[in-house]
């Protein structure tokens, strides 16, 4: 299981074994595995194909010039402005985007506590944009989350010394000694949120779910605008089965991060779960709309989001529409081809070509 490197990030891919469905024109049930996915930890771009491009820069705060290190940068198409690739800054305050094409871009910087800056570059004429990104404190009241090295002077040094260490711990997959210094991070300075976003996604990864839930909504108490808290909350609901807490969290993190194509994907499977197990076409149709609009809404913001393909897949062949389905699956299996449910993906297509040929 892959630990949170940031607090900025939701929980890292979380893998949750998906029932189908049975479908009509097979006359049997065929079991393919959606992986849960929660939030941004782990971002799945492909590259586009042709001239390959790049953009890259560096992130620092207005108050001081420090690198900001953790913080999300988000790359988005100029002229649609639809979400394209997200990265992190590393210890520097860098981040690179690469295998782009010559197009114009929106270089965006977010991180709670800050305004969002944002810069268009233009790579239809040269090969590599460079762009600098400053962060303003954001005077409105907000806690602010301060990225390792120091940036909030209000946070004692006892505490970003805590914090700094379950950053190494946590880059070393020591996940229980990183929990231990978040911890002593939280205990030193409660108000200090990116600590209490760590800690709570330590202890996902350890599976002390109860723990995780109180930190995350501990969380929430001093920074009611942590999308990646409701997201993680989310997840945990999820997997205790509890899809009306699920959903509530998760739509009231889409209100706060609407670009956040885990979360759309999150909420489709929390549809999905509602009624993946209801016979009654009539009952289940308007929940399963749902989760196809959102899992529509997440593939629009990354077309290269392959667990949104399967889902996808899995719903329109509960729809009777296998053909449509083979589209989703064979674009998963392009996507991940070895990932770990390709072989069971690989072989409900045998079947539904082999079905389909005969109609």
């Amino acid at each position: 299981m892959c630990a949170l490197r940031n607090a900025s990030l939701i929980p890292a891919l979380r893998k949750r074994a998906m029932s189908c469905f049975k479908s009509p024109l097979l006359h049997t049930v065929f079991a393919i595995a959606v992986c849960h996915v929660v939030g941004l930890a782990q971002v799945q771009n492909t590259p586009p194909t042709g001239i390959s491009l790049e953009i890259h820069g560096q992130v620092r705060f207005a108050e001081g010039g420090a690198p900001a290190e953790n913080v999300l940068v988000r790359l988005e198409s100029y002229e649609s402005g639809g979400s394209l690739m997200e990265a992190f800054t590393d210890r520097s305050g860098k981040f690179r985007f690469s295998g782009l094409s010559p197009a114009q871009y929106e270089v965006i910087v977010h991180q709670s506590g800050y305004v969002d800056n944002s810069q268009r570059v233009d790579l239809q004429t040269s090969t590599s944009g460079y762009v600098i990104l400053q962060l303003t404190r954001d005077n409105s009241g907000a806690p602010v989350k301060a990225a390792k090295g120091g940036v909030d002077a209000s946070i004692p040094a006892a505490a970003q010394k805590e914090f700094d260490k379950g950053v190494e711990a946590l880059d070393a997959a020591k996940i229980d000694e990183a929990a231990r210094h978040f911890q002593r991070a939280v205990e030193i300075y409660p108000r200090f949120v990116e600590a209490r976003l760590k800690l709570g996604a330590a202890f996902m990864d350890l599976g002390q779910w109860d723990n995780a839930e109180r930190t995350l909504k501990a969380t929430l108490e001093f920074d009611p605008k942590a999308a990646n808290a409701l997201f993680a909350l989310g997840e945990i609901y999820l997997r205790q089965n509890k899809t009306e807490d699920a959903e509530r969290m998760l739509l009231q993190g889409l209100q706060i991060d609407s670009h956040s194509y885990l979360g759309h994907l999150n909420l489709a499977r929390v549809y999905w779960e509602k009624v993946r197990t209801t016979k009654d076409v009539a009952t289940a149709r308007p929940v399963l709309e749902k989760s196809y609009e959102q899992v529509k809404l997440a593939l629009q913001i990354n077309p290269d989001l392959s667990t949104a393909h399967l889902l996808k897949g899995n719903l329109l062949l509960r729809a009777s529409r296998p053909t449509d389905a083979l589209v989703e699956f064979d674009e998963y299996l392009r996507l991940d081809p070895k990932g770990q449910f390709a072989e069971e993906t690989r072989a409900v297509v045998d079947k539904l070509r082999k079905a389909t040929a005969h109609h």
